[in-house]
């Protein structure tokens, strides 16, 4: 979706306002397609994605995340008025909550089942009958 409203923004510019607007250094390297950077330019790696192997613990940072996209959509709604660009951020904007609503779900269904009493039994040959 966010492809779409750049490439919506950034349709039929000229020379000058590529230049003007500041995207001549990006439109050097990318044209007018996304490319996934930061809004200061830094180029998306895989070192931006955190897992810990503990549920817990990854699910905490599953809800940072959200809540890190949520703002984001909120800080690029204060900057704009123009409707075709507002409709579509305000859904991924509403689509970050729904999202941190459901990890929260599943970090309660994980809190609850760690906290549950688990028994494993062997029998004496070390294999279960």
């Amino acid at each position: 979706m966010m492809a779409t409203i750049f490439h919506q923004l950034t349709q039929g510019l000229t020379k000058d306002e590529i230049i003007n607007s500041g995207l001549d250094a990006y439109y050097v390297n990318h044209g007018l397609g996304v490319y996934p950077a930061s809004a200061a330019g830094v180029p998306f790696s895989a070192c931006a994605l955190q897992s810990k192997g503990d549920p817990m613990a990854d699910l905490y940072e599953d809800l940072a995340a959200e809540q890190k996209a949520r703002a984001t959509y909120e800080y690029l709604i204060d900057l704009t008025d123009d409707p075709d660009v507002l409709a579509p951020l305000r859904f991924l904007r509403e689509r970050e909550v729904v999202h941190f609503q459901r990890f929260g779900e599943a970090l309660d269904i994980a809190r609850d089942y760690l906290n549950q009493q688990h028994y494993f039994f062997m029998n004496k040959y070390g294999c279960n009958d």
